[in-house]
C-alpha cells in the first residue's frame, strides 16, 4: 500500500469542497467584490485538492534523493493551485498570452527547483547537525 494514502484522502476532500464551492459561486452569485475573491480562493483549493493525489503518486512512483517529505508534496500542490489561479485571473483580464503563460510556468518551476536544491544541499543522511 502506498505511504501517500493520506494525501489522496485529503486531496479528495479539498477537491470536493473546492469544486462544489467554485461551481456554486459561478452559478449562483453576482460578481461583486467578495464573490470574486471567493472565486479565486475556491479555485486554488480545488486545484490543490485535485493535484495533491497526482503529485503524491508521482513522488511515490519516481522517488528522489533525498526522499520527498510531506512538505514538498503539499508545496508543489499549492504551486499548482496558485499558478492556475494566476492564469485564470490574467485570462479574465484578457492579458494572458502564450509567452506569458510559458514565462510564468518557467518561473514557478525555477522557484521550486531552487527550493529543492536548497533542501538537497542541507540534507544529511545520518541525521547529524550541520555545523
Amino acid at each position: 500500500m502506498s505511504p501517500y494514502r493520506s494525501y489522496s484522502i485529503t486531496g479528495i476532500i479539498l477537491g470536493i469542497v473546492g469544486w462544489s464551492g467554485w461551481i456554486y459561486v459561478v452559478g449562483f452569485t453576482y460578481p461583486t467584490l467578495f464573490p470574486r475573491w471567493l472565486f479565486y480562493f475556491l479555485f486554488v483549493i480545488a486545484l490543490c485538492g485535485t493535484s495533491l493525489p497526482i503529485i503524491a503518486f508521482l513522488h511515490w512512483r519516481f522517488p528522489s534523493k533525498p526522499l520527498a517529505e510531506g512538505g514538498v508534496i503539499v508545496r508543489e500542490a499549492i504551486w499548482v493551485g496558485i499558478f492556475g489561479s494566476v492564469v485564470m485571473w490574467l485570462q479574465q483580464g484578457r492579458v494572458l498570452t502564450p509567452a506569458l503563460f510559458l514565462f510564468l510556468a518557467a518561473g514557478f518551476v525555477l522557484i521550486e527547483t531552487l527550493f529543492r536544491l536548497r533542501e538537497r544541499s542541507r540534507w544529511n543522511p545520518k541525521g547529524q547537525k550541520n555545523e
